[in-house]
């Protein structure tokens, strides 16, 4: 699978999924730190990435008619980076069957 990680989470969590085996960008990486929200869901569309982001504004990108987006919304809140890659490796499971089932919003909570 493949990721583009927003600027709202840590490069580190990048990081995590690149050693899960993924293909992962976080958008510091990429010069996409000020890029606009549509810049960005652009970049993600034609790469086939799936947006990690607590951003609200991806849901409503990719809830668009037509649209093709895949958004994992981080609603953790605020927390150490810790506690987020912990979130991470608990949900790993549902996050992936979801992604293998064609869901293209997927909640973490």
């Amino acid at each position: 699978m493949k990721f583009l990680v927003d600027n709202q989470l840590p490069a580190t969590l990048a990081e995590y999924l690149r050693k899960r085996g993924h293909d992962c960008q976080h958008v510091l990486d990429i010069g996409l730190d000020t890029a606009t929200d549509i810049d960005i869901c652009r970049h993600a569309e034609r790469e086939d990435r799936v947006i990690v982001s607590k951003d609200e504004d991806f849901l409503y990108l990719a809830s668009r008619p037509g649209a093709s987006t895949k958004f994992l919304w981080v609603r953790l809140g605020n927390c150490r980076t810790t506690s987020l890659l912990a979130a991470f490796e608990k949900f790993w499971p549902m996050i992936e069957s979801s992604l293998e089932a064609g869901d293209r919003i997927i909640e973490l909570r």
